[in-house]
Parts: C-alpha cells; structure tokens; sequence
C-alpha cells in the first residue's frame, strides 16, 4: 500500500459519527459534524439519511447520495 488507504467499511454510529475501516486494518472514528451546514450535506441531519451512508465502488470514497460524499483522503 502507497499513500491513503481505501475505505473497505463504514459504520454509522450516534452524534454524527462514523466509524471507518480501512484495507490496511485500521480503524477511525470521523465526525460528520462540521459537514452538516455544507451545501449538498443538509441529508445527514436527519437520522434515516445519516444511516443512508456506504462505501463508494473503489473504496475512494464514502457517500450519502449524489451530493454528499467523503474522500478516504479526508476520512484518513
């Protein structure tokens, strides 16, 4: 492994948080928070769409929908 690692699971988990586990076996706790007044994050405030969250194909990323999204670079 060179750089960032994927992301091969995420997990959301109360208070907006996420727990993020990467192909390397390390695992991270990300909080959301300073996300939810982003344009395109405004989803993420309710539970049901919080929950909504998965790894994108490639593990590059974790996504809500079409406008929310979280690069391993930014989860790392």
């Amino acid at each position: 492994m060179i750089g960032i690692p994927i992301v091969v699971r995420v997990k959301p988990v109360d208070d907006k948080k996420l727990i993020v586990n990467f192909d390397n076996d390390i695992e991270k706790i990300y909080d959301c928070t300073p996300l939810l007044n982003l344009p395109g994050f405004s989803s993420l405030n309710s539970p049901a769409g919080f929950a909504e969250v998965r790894v994108d194909a490639g593990g590059y990323a974790v996504v809500w929908n079409d406008t929310a999204d979280a690069s391993e670079y930014e989860l790392w």
